[in-house]
């Protein structure tokens, strides 16, 4: 039997520092992005594109199209510092400010 696949279009993009695999229609949380809810923006920091089963390395003049859904903020992150038998103790927190995005389009 001959097994038959479906390759689904995706890229290796870079948003706000970090590296993401991203297809159509996905929605992913990053780093805070300028713009308000309902904005387009644009990546163009491509690092690979698969599509029909053909890989391209580097940034083929491609670019990624997404759509700004809303800001939030992420979970509250605990830091707890203490040294044993000093009497030392600290704790803080830290909430990540992030932007929810979906990509429209790889073109």
């Amino acid at each position: 039997m001959r097994k038959y696949f479906r390759y689904i279009m995706f890229a290796i993009v870079t948003i706000a520092g970090q590296q993401f695999k991203v297809k159509q229609n996905d929605e992913l949380f990053v780093h805070r992005l300028e713009g308000n809810a309902g904005d387009k923006v644009e990546f163009s920091d491509i690092l690979m594109v698969s599509s029909d089963g053909n890989i391209k390395v580097g940034n083929n003049a491609k670019k990624v199209q997404a759509e700004i859904l809303d800001h939030l903020k992420g979970d509250k992150v605990i830091i707890f510092k203490k040294n044993r038998r000093k009497g030392y103790q600290k704790k803080n927190g830290h909430r990540q400010c992030l932007t929810r995005i979906k990509i429209n389009e790889i073109a």
